[in-house]
């Protein structure tokens, strides 16, 4: 059983759909704690602000839940501020702190001569991170383009876990790859074939 976290943030059935779509046998939208001690792999998709996610959260229960399933070993996935979630805290809107999972911080992204949010189309380009490569990103062509929908991006202080960047304005972790842990900055679920490509890659972990 896949469980998508529902938090009160986020296109559930977006993101639901699309692991549906490439073979998963069992997609369960959670907000009950106690559904995650059944769960093979967990997704844990978001939109909006890092403050309200966090709220919404612990308002159901699920932060200590979340960490110990990733503690366990199994397969995570985080959507957006679902990445942004696993930091150690957010400058978005004041100071606010994350799960510390993986250490770093989220920022603004600075604007300048490109608009924020930074909306719709753009490439990511791969890192030689590690003797492998990511396993979602196996066979996904480098410079291919995925689907963005944000202001903030993630600084980790271990640069290792960083599998690809993308540029608006500056160059930011698009997608990290930490043990169990997957993180995409993008929507893989809003990004065609090749989004449905890294779902898939997934569900079959």
């Amino acid at each position: 059983m896949i469980a998508v976290i529902d938090y009160g943030m986020g296109n559930l059935r977006s993101v639901e759909k699309g692991l549906e779509k490439v073979g998963a046998k069992e997609v369960v939208i959670v907000s009950h704690p106690d559904i995650l001690k059944d769960a093979q792999k967990v997704v844990l998709p978001g939109v909006g602000a890092f403050k309200d996610a966090i709220t919404g959260l612990e308002e159901r229960g699920l932060i200590s839940p979340i960490k110990d399933f990733i503690k366990s070993g199994k397969p995570f996935l985080g959507i957006c501020l679902g990445l942004q979630i696993l930091f150690s805290e957010s400058e978005e809107g004041g100071l606010y702190k994350g799960f510390d999972i993986i250490k770093g911080r989220v920022k603004r992204l600075p604007g300048g001569d490109v608009k924020i949010p930074h909306i719709g189309w753009n490439s990511i380009k791969k890192l030689k991170m590690r003797i492998k490569e990511c396993p979602l990103l196996i066979d996904v062509p480098d410079n291919a383009y995925f689907y963005f929908d944000h202001s903030y991006y993630v600084d980790p202080v271990d640069d290792e876990v960083i599998a690809t960047e993308t540029t608006h304005g500056i160059n930011f972790a698009s997608m990290l790859w930490k043990d169990n842990i997957y993180a995409t900055q993008f929507h893989p679920e809003k990004s065609q074939r090749l989004g449905l490509e890294i779902l898939e890659k997934f569900v079959k972990i």
